[in-house]
């Protein structure tokens, strides 16, 4: 006899079940349940659903299916697992007898192929819920990408009666929901139970932990956390790295990265785009290099990143040496790969070689034609990007928000008509454009229709969103809207290109007092102003006539022309005998 925790492979299966069949069909005997058992259990594992039927059709014959629970649950497991959902839920429904691993085993099913609604309602019938029916259940919504739902649920794991005890995989998909939510709350809570059920020794829950502290704005807690860890591997090495990347601490990241006892393509990656992000191109290239020297083979992902931040910085030398290592590679294959090379070269003013991109890549591919649609925009090259827009056979929102983004302001708003008639929803980016647009023609009832598009269309209102629609109303004499929408959301702006936006607006309309009170606040917080800020304010004193001592106002002037300074902003043609 076969011991029931071991399965067989699927040569020695198929003899198995060939003997009991043959067996049972001769002598009328009952199948050992373990055979059955283990048999099952190798079918589920292997994806083997001839296999399965054939077990099921054994079962069948012998009555076991009408009585035996652990036989019936392993039946279910297999139809679940191959994909057979339907027959799966089937012969869980008409059985008369339950317990609660079929329940379990259904759920997961669910859970497994993305059939969420119908796991949620099984689970909400189910009668004694276990950690396993709660940590497929979190699992299933983590895996779905509903994150407030997983940590909801966790909560009323722990109210359940006295409360139901959770594992280390409940606690590893709690907390990977709440990196995703930056819940900084929700993770201290998770962390005063991971050391109250003596978890914090295991490196898998910790590093989840980790994760949800550096990306949930909480590094320092992160940093302690990683420091009273007495157990690591590269993956958690790897997550503290990426705290310091993200929250732009390259010296930081650098001093961890040159500590770790291994390091894997994750911590080469990471490190390299640390650098990218703030900008160090030099560093990135330079740790690129060594990466390869140490080794290791660089990704797909990894080098177009580097080959669009040689666009942005117009390192045209250095994007040429990384198009010769993804020939070497063979990443030219790739269609995203040859649109990055096509934005990379008409970014830096080589239209021609990326004319010559596009026509040795796909020509059909939406991404390529996107990227040198830009391209011409970029190098204002107008006419020829019309061109390729009116040949595009399919137009997506980035096609239509670039060559909203590059025409003139009329035809910019006509080109906004005809992309909702074809059925693309806008996004925001398209938005500022068409608000750009519309401020510079001074047309108010075109930008009151076109905010409440916004509203109506669940648009989300980003910053610089916010940025334009005040600086239209302003633009198209509406102070008090471009006032008014601007306190609604100045308390939650990070960005200063709504303050710039309300700043800017008042110094056209010459009030200068609220343009300085709006400065002083803005002072008040932790928002860098910029030379556009601080042109801004000048510009207000000026057509308010506030720079004359005898208004009292002065000391106003000399804070812009002292933060002029702090900022290292240049003193302007026009504005050198201000102050």
């Amino acid at each position: 006899m076969i011991p029931s925790h071991k399965a067989p492979n699927l040569k020695y299966l198929s003899t198995l079940i060939s003997n009991n069949l043959q067996q049972f069909l001769n002598a009328k005997n009952t199948p050992d349940i373990n055979i059955i058992v283990s048999a099952l259990k190798s079918s589920a594992t292997n994806l083997s659903i001839s296999h399965g039927q054939q077990l099921h059709s054994l079962i069948f014959k012998s009555g076991l299916l009408q009585h035996n629970t652990l036989v019936l649950n392993g039946l279910i497991n297999v139809y679940a697992k191959c994909g057979f959902v339907g027959e799966a839920n089937t012969l869980f429904q008409t059985c008369p007898y339950l317990d609660p691993a079929s329940y379990n085993i259904m759920i997961s099913g669910f859970v497994k192929h993305g059939i969420l609604s119908d796991a949620v309602k099984l689970f909400d019938e189910m009668p004694n819920k276990d950690c396993i029916s709660y940590t497929t259940m979190i699992m299933g919504f983590v895996k779905n990408q509903c994150w407030l739902e997983a940590i909801q649920l966790f909560k009323d794991m722990r109210r359940d009666r006295v409360g139901v005890v959770p594992n280390d995989v409940t606690l590893t998909n709690v907390l990977s929901a709440c990196a995703r939510l930056g819940g900084f709350w929700n993770s201290l809570m998770i962390h005063g139970l991971i050391i109250k059920m003596n978890f914090d020794g295991d490196v898998l829950v910790s590093t989840n932990l980790l994760r949800a502290y550096c990306v949930g704005s909480s590094l320092e807690d992160g940093m302690r956390l990683f420091a009273e860890m007495r157990q690591k591997n590269v993956v958690t090495w790897n997550v503290m790295l990426n705290g310091y990347a993200k929250a732009g601490l390259v010296h930081s990241a650098r001093d961890l990265f040159e500590k770790f006892p291994e390091k894997d393509v994750v911590s080469w990656g990471t490190m390299i785009d640390g650098y990218i992000r703030v900008e160090c191109l030099s560093e990135a290239l330079k740790m690129y290099g060594d990466m390869i020297r140490d080794g290791f083979s660089p990704s797909d992902v990894l080098t177009v990143d580097l080959v669009s931040a040689c666009g942005r910085s117009m390192a045209f030398a250095q994007g040429q040496q990384l198009h010769s290592v993804i020939i070497k590679y063979g990443f030219d294959c790739y269609d995203f790969i040859q649109a990055s090379l096509i934005h990379f070269y008409a970014a830096c003013g080589w239209i021609d070689l990326a004319c010559l991109q596009f026509e040795a890549g796909l020509k059909n591919y939406l991404a390529s034609q996107n990227a040198l649609l830009a391209g011409f925009i970029r190098n204002g090259m107008i006419e020829r990007a019309r061109e390729i827009f009116n040949e595009m056979p399919e137009r997506d929102v980035f096609s239509w928000s670039t060559m909203i983004s590059g025409e003139k302001p009329n035809v910019a708003i006509e080109l906004f008509h005809e992309m909702i008639a074809c059925g693309t929803q806008p996004n925001e980016i398209t938005m500022v454009s068409v608000f750009s647009a519309i401020a510079s023609l001074g047309l108010l009832k075109e930008g009151l229709w076109a905010h409440a598009y916004v509203q109506n269309n669940s648009i989300p209102l980003s910053e610089n969103l916010s940025a334009a629609v005040i600086d239209m109303y302003a633009k198209c004499g509406s102070i008090d809207t471009a006032l008014e929408l601007f306190s609604q959301i100045k308390d939650k702006a990070l960005k200063i290109s709504p303050w710039n936006a309300i700043i800017c607006g008042l110094a056209v309309h010459g009030d200068a007092n609220l343009s300085l009170e709006i400065f002083s606040d803005l002072e008040r917080r932790k928002i860098k102003p910029n030379s556009i800020t601080l042109v801004g304010v000048l510009s207000a004193c000026c057509h308010g006539g506030l720079l004359d001592l005898d208004t009292g106002r002065w000391e106003n002037v000399v804070s812009v022309r002292r933060e002029m300074c702090n900022n290292g902003v240049e003193q302007l043609p026009g504005y050198s005998g201000i102050v």
